[in-house]
């Protein structure tokens, strides 16, 4: 009959009853040092004689020393502990200042402008030696598979729906409004639902075949069809294109009002409420069961949450 591997006679226990016992170099105080009953302790000793082939610990006078081959010990023994400690802490504990994580974020471009900067800003005072990297949003269906695969820790952008494979948490809300030019018939004699889906859109190129925006998924439960006329990569592009233009940008209200608040927005744009019911843009982060338990993870999802609540509240929407 084959004799069993040695490794599956030794476990992490057995391991740190070893090392306790080159340290205490005494039975009785490894065993109050473990909690342990003394005859638990001679009992492993002498499983540890037989898996060395050496006494480990022998009389000296009063007292215990270890062996030659037992101090040769006391440094791996060591090591396996700390590398343990090390594999089964980050699940339970994270410490930001001392952490030396890399946190990515993948990160829709329709969001509030101040968000994403107040989440680098906070897990960069909070934890300085960690990595940031906030990645574009892919195509819908490689989210799942990104967020399991821990390409990525945390997913934040607007769904009507959610995938309900992953964990969820809700960080804001925006109305649907119109960015328009000042130049825009619209912002002189108002307009009508007809109106608005007859003018020109310019809207996000497709991330995929088939994908539709939360716009126009909700269009499509109306039975209703805008005009899109124009379409851009670049969702940050788009107000300047809006602005020197008769094309009609609608997106959140949050959004909109950010950029033309900034030094560098330009001149001459109008926010106007739709005249479309929608629902309310509804953001949230999502993240794996993959990372559900793990302490580093939790941090950024709650780094995440703080940022998001502490958003300054946008002003009221102008009609004119």
């Amino acid at each position: 009959m084959k004799q069993p591997h040695l490794f599956d006679k030794i476990d992490l226990q057995l391991i740190r009853t070893l090392h306790t016992l080159l340290t205490e170099r005494s039975v009785s105080k490894t065993a109050m040092r473990l909690g342990q009953q003394q005859p638990a302790v001679s009992v492993a000793l002498k499983r540890l004689r037989e898996l060395t082939g050496d006494p480990i610990l022998v009389r000296s006078g009063t007292g215990m020393v270890p062996t030659d081959e037992g101090l040769k010990m006391l440094a791996p023994v060591s090591q396996i502990l700390q590398a343990a400690e090390g594999l089964f802490t980050p699940a339970r504990v994270f410490e930001p200042a001392q952490a030396h994580e890399t946190f990515r974020i993948a990160a829709s471009d329709t969001l509030d402008p101040l968000f994403l900067p107040s989440v680098m800003a906070r897990v960069k005072a909070l934890a300085p030696h960690c990595r940031v990297e906030v990645h574009a949003l892919s195509a819908q269906a490689q989210y799942a598979h990104d967020l399991g695969q821990g390409l990525i820790d945390v997913v934040i952008g607007n769904w009507a729906q959610p995938s309900e494979e992953l964990h969820r948490a809700q960080l804001f809300e925006d109305e649907v409004a119109c960015l328009v030019s000042s130049k825009h018939p619209a912002v002189r004699r108002g307009w009508t639902q007809d109106d608005w889906l007859a003018c020109e859109h310019i809207a996000p190129t497709p991330a995929y075949p088939g994908w539709r925006g939360v716009i126009d998924e909700h269009l499509d439960q109306l039975g209703l069809v805008r005009n899109v006329s124009a379409r851009c990569a670049h969702f940050g592009l788009m107000p300047r294109m809006v602005a020197s233009s008769l094309l009609v940008l609608t997106t959140g209200r949050q959004y909109c009002q950010r950029f033309m608040q900034g030094p560098d927005a330009p001149r001459g744009l109008s926010l106007l409420p739709c005249p479309v019911a929608f629902p309310k843009m509804v953001y949230y982060q999502l993240w794996h069961e993959r990372s559900h338990a793990s302490a580093a993870a939790r941090w950024l999802r709650e780094q995440v949450k703080i940022s998001a609540a502490q958003l300054p509240h946008p002003n009221p929407l102008n009609p004119t």
